[in-house]
């Protein structure tokens, strides 16, 4: 089968290494990938937000299956253009991907559903959001609406954070349009855990668990990040919680998408808080997790494609997955500065010796090769550097002697990815 992968960061790079392996695979494209992905992909020179050439391309080359990374693309009507074009899609039309476009559109969604979540309001007036938070008090949870590349919440300890993010979010708009709305939110207390789930429309296939670092300093300290680090399985996510989270928010979610006559195909991506009375719903995604689908893909036994595939066909009831009881966690390096400013250019070296590692993969996500052949950073997280071993702790060891294997002065890493499991 010829597969067109669309995106170029880690989460892209982590599913054409696992797409690759598959006996079904004959041909693998990926639009615009990276310096990472042109080792196992041909890499084409189209954006990932650039929908009608994707299409085009997929059409021109008699592509089987177009298989989406981000949530970009989809929330622009890429599943719905491959469908008007006889093109098969990994992942939800652009109604369905609203679960993740609108966070006030998820929150509708699992109240009438029954899914078990936080209080929240939404407002479009600054003054009356104001006037809430007044009401509510500290510690809240303010949300900008729309996507925001993981950066749209602020986790207020004080009711100054809380107008302050206000004042940031939707009057100097620092996300653009995904700032006009706002929701307010009951802040849940608990472990944050990352569950996903294969979904065909009507049939959801539990995949497995990661917990993640979103704070950029360590001991999960300072600014949100599109994500520091990450591993899996989760000590705290067991058997009976999982099957508490299927049966009480993925199924009810799946089932109201339906009602709708909006049904949701892709992966589920539901980010949780494990608290004293239960699993309750922080929000949806509509695609893998990044850096969550390093983790997945290191320990994922099943052919990833024909999974995919599955779930694009409605066949997912007479599907299985397999999952190596093996650890893993992924450690991310980025640049000097992230999540603010950060420079980009500088010169990486040693990836060939921490590919040495044993258990220890490799993956890129802001990366080019200058016209010289050598490895530049051209992002803010820039690699993601996994490993696997028997425990979380040979997992964490495997990682962390890849990632000093790494030569790049000019990128950082946390050095405690896993700490509250360990």
């Amino acid at each position: 089968m010829k597969v067109l992968l669309v995106g170029g960061g880690g989460r892209e790079h982590a599913l054409a290494w696992a797409l690759s392996g598959s006996g079904l695979l004959t041909k693998l494209w990926c639009a615009p990938g990276n310096a990472g992905i042109a080792e196992i992909a041909e890499c084409v020179a189209i954006g990932a937000e650039e929908v009608p050439a994707l299409v085009s391309f997929a059409r021109e080359h008699a592509v089987d299956l177009v298989v989406a990374g981000p949530e970009a693309p989809l929330t622009l009507g890429l599943a719905d253009a491959c469908e008007a074009a006889g093109l098969r899609c990994f992942g939800p039309s652009a109604a369905a991907a609203k679960l993740e476009g609108s966070k006030a559109f998820t929150r509708e969604v699992a109240t009438a559903a029954g899914v078990p979540g936080a209080e929240w309001a939404q407002f479009t007036d600054p003054a009356a959001a104001r006037a809430y938070l007044r009401d509510k008090g500290a510690p809240i949870v303010v949300k900008a609406d729309g996507l925001a590349a993981g950066k749209g919440v602020v986790v207020a300890e004080t009711l100054e954070q809380a107008e302050a993010a206000i004042t940031e979010i939707m009057e100097d708009r620092v996300h653009g349009a995904a700032g006009g709305t706002v929701l307010i939110e009951e802040r849940l207390l608990g472990q944050e855990v990352s569950f996903f789930a294969l979904c065909d429309g009507r049939t959801a296939l539990p995949m497995a668990a990661a917990q993640d670092h979103k704070r950029v300093g360590e001991g999960d300290t300072g600014p949100n990040t599109g994500g520091m680090g990450a591993y899996s399985p989760p000590p705290a996510f067991t058997p009976e919680l999982e099957a508490e989270v299927m049966a009480r928010i993925v199924q009810p979610t799946l089932n109201e998408m339906a009602r709708r006559g909006t049904p949701f195909r892709g992966v589920l991506f539901a980010g949780l808080m494990l608290t004293e009375t239960g699993p309750r719903l922080i929000e949806f995604n509509v695609r893998f997790g990044d850096p969550e689908c390093q983790v997945l893909m290191m320990r994922l036994q099943s052919d990833l494609l024909a999974a995919l595939l599955a779930a694009c066909d409605g066949e997912l009831d007479r599907f299985t997955l397999r999952w190596s009881k093996e650890a893993a966690m992924v450690v991310v390096m980025a640049a000097q500065g992230y999540p603010g400013a950060y420079g980009k250019g500088s010169l990486i070296e040693g990836l060939e010796d921490a590919a040495q590692v044993p258990g220890a993969q490799v993956f890129h996500a802001g990366t080019n090769r200058s016209e010289d052949g050598s490895l530049v950073a051209t992002g803010g997280r820039v690699l993601g550097i996994a490993g696997s071993g028997a425990t979380l702790q040979a997992a964490r060891d495997a990682a962390y002697r890849a990632v000093d294997a790494v030569r790049w002065p000019e990128g950082f890493c946390r050095r405690d990815i896993g700490w509250r499991a360990l």
